[in-house]
């Protein structure tokens, strides 16, 4: 959730973090502060709010020039947002300033300890319990990398930490368990970041951090350990996207953008997967294709949006590979006991690769004796560090907290995960694989010609902005579709939205069916499932006679909707499985132009945050 930014170089380090925090604004915030090294002391400044709060704050009262400093916007969890509660927070003395993302859980223990010695305690955070602690530590000898591993091995819960010290005007460290942290190697100028789209303006090469482990940055470089104190071995890394990436490009809203990046997503997530000989590949499999014939269950575990897209890979997977398959809410999973073995595979989906539920659900998995494969959108974070298989989706940075562009290059991935196990189990023919790796690379084109036919779907959703509810109903891939759509609407428009499965509807959502409600119905094609397509029909007239407004989302040429049909949304022809790549993208317009209708913030819907980093 919150952003986290550190620098230390030869920059004004008030403009270098504060840029960094305006490009982590997306994760979700409700203050910003920053703090930074000068002329032997430090001095900060903290904001409840918006960024801009601080930094008209920092317009009437500017910080002293310094090159080394730290920055945070904060998600608030103990505490409400107040300028009190908002990070960095400092220990008495003023010399020492911590800024932290995730849950302290022992901070209570923690801080009666601390108010027995004498420390004054301002805040009603858990974060501020680690400054007086850090303070404590440097000053019982050595330097602040000794005193934030000492420090570390006291806390419990998820953190990442970075601090600075007075008496150590050119340092900052940082730490990290179960949240992410990364660092930035410049030119002569390093940075710490909780997402590298805070420093991408400044360099493309990255370090990712382990568990627990404390990184000091410093004029002589980075120096990364284990909270124990032994060295560590660190992996650099090429960010392959740049600022631009990251920027709006022109449409009103980040959201906008990476609906309309869609198509070029999709290519991507496909280049390089093929080899010359038609086989498929993955980004790293430390799985021995012996193993992978020996699974006899598939287990999806993600949240959200991504459960969204484990729920149609369910489909692909069974069908595919004949292996049974369980779509898991990542949040629910290791609470249930569920069985597992060495003969499960796990697949964890994550945008982030830091969602805190699925992150615990995957080391459950590991625990069990299952392997993990990891569908994952960020390079060198810790959900693909700690899987035995990974496949990136390779969207490139998502901004808009409302997930577009990274569920589609999810659902690409998902059935390129459902191939390969086709593949190295021998369920599918190599010419079957090539077959559909054609299908889905024609999929991008089809989802351009999408795009370019929004307009009266925009009409549409303008012309229903003042509806309290709109229902979404699917069969067989439209059901995860219609969830997809309904979480769309709640998300950003802020409206009673819910999906069903359309043979559901009599046993019980039909009472909800009243004059003018409007009611989305995702059509499976009459080519792939006419069973299933004459009953949805059926479902269309059952409803539209009951008076609600049908908008009806149906592939070009099935005629047989059209009378039913109040509103008619038209996607290409594709094959069965894949329809969820077209059908979803009109919902996604029809939420982002409905919210915006309502006067709404589509990249940053209230109460949310991009990424979820603690349980």
């Amino acid at each position: 959730m919150c952003g986290i930014v550190g620098y230390v170089g030869m920059q004004s380090a008030q403009d270098v973090v504060v840029a960094g925090l305006k490009r982590l604004e997306y994760r979700g915030y409700d203050s910003a502060g920053v703090a930074v090294l000068a002329d032997g002391g430090l001095a900060a400044a903290k904001k409840a709010g918006k960024l801009v709060n601080l930094e008209k704050e920092l317009g009437y009262r500017p910080l002293p020039a310094g090159r080394t400093g730290i920055g945070h916007t904060r998600w608030a969890t103990h505490g409400a947002p107040t300028d009190a509660n908002a990070h960095p927070h400092l220990d008495n003395a003023g010399r020492v300033a911590v800024v932290h993302n995730g849950i302290i859980e022992n901070f209570a223990a923690l801080r009666r300890e601390l108010t027995g010695r004498g420390h004054a305690l301002e805040s009603e955070t858990d974060t501020e319990v680690v400054g007086h602690l850090l303070a404590e530590a440097f000053s019982a000898g050595g330097d602040l990398a000794d005193a934030m591993r000492q420090v570390c091995r006291r806390l419990e819960g998820a953190f990442t930490l970075v601090a600075v010290h007075a008496d150590q005007p050119d340092v900052v460290v940082g730490a990290r368990r179960n949240s992410p942290l990364v660092v930035g190697v410049g030119q002569d100028e390093w940075f710490l970041a909780s997402d590298v789209a805070a420093f991408i303006a400044h360099t493309r090469s990255a370090i990712e951090l382990g568990q627990d482990q404390v990184v000091e940055l410093s004029p002589e470089g980075v120096t990364v350990t284990g909270f124990d104190g032994e060295p560590a071995d660190v992996r650099e890394y090429h960010v392959d996207w740049d600022a631009s990436a990251a920027e709006k490009g022109g449409y009103a809203s980040f959201m906008l953008k990476e609906i309309a990046d869609q198509p070029q997503a999709v290519a991507d997530t496909l280049l390089g997967r093929v080899d010359g000989e038609g086989a498929l590949h993955l980004d790293e499999v430390r799985i021995p294709d012996v193993e992978l014939r020996e699974v006899d269950k598939v287990v999806i575990v993600a949240c959200g949006t991504a459960f969204h897209a484990g729920m149609i890979a369910k489909y692909a997977i069974e069908h595919w590979t004949r292996l049974p398959c369980e779509t898991e809410l990542a949040s629910e999973f290791r609470y249930r006991d569920p069985i597992l073995d060495q003969r499960t595979l796990v697949v964890a989906i994550s945008q982030s690769g830091e969602t805190m539920d699925t992150l615990m659900a995957l080391r459950h998995a590991r625990e069990q004796g299952a392997k993990v494969l990891a569908i994952c959108n960020t390079n060198g974070s810790t959900i693909p560090r700690e899987s035995d298989a990974v496949l990136y989706t390779h969207a490139g940075p998502e901004v808009a907290v409302a997930s577009t562009k990274a569920f589609l290059t999810q659902l690409v991935a998902c059935y390129l995960v459902a191939l390969y196990l086709g593949q190295v189990r021998g369920t599918k023919w190599g010419d079957e694989i090539r077959t559909v790796v054609r299908q889905l690379s024609a999929i991008s084109a089809e989802v351009e010609r999408v795009l370019a036919t929004m307009e009266p779907v925009r009409e549409l959703a303008r012309s229903l902005a003042h509806h309290d509810t709109v229902l979404f109903v699917g069969r067989h891939v439209g059901y995860p579709v219609a969830l997809e759509g309904a979480l769309k609407l709640k998300e950003l428009a802020y409206m009673h939205a819910e999906g069903f499965a359309a043979g559901e509807l009599k046993h019980g959502p039909i009472a909800l069916i009243e004059e003018g409600l409007p009611v989305v119905v995702i059509v499976p094609s009459p080519r792939g499932r006419s069973v299933l397509h004459d009953k949805i029909v059926s479902n269309i007239q059952e409803i539209r006679a009951r008076g609600a407004l049908t908008i009806v989302v149906a592939e070009e040429g099935d005629d047989a909707v059209v009378p039913y049909a109040d509103h008619l949304i038209t996607v290409p022809a594709t094959p069965t499985l894949l329809q969820p790549l077209v059908a979803t993208v009109p919902l996604q317009v029809f939420a982002c132009e409905l919210a915006t209708a309502r006067g709404n913030e589509v990249d940053q819907p209230r109460n949310l945050a991009k990424s979820v980093t603690v349980e």
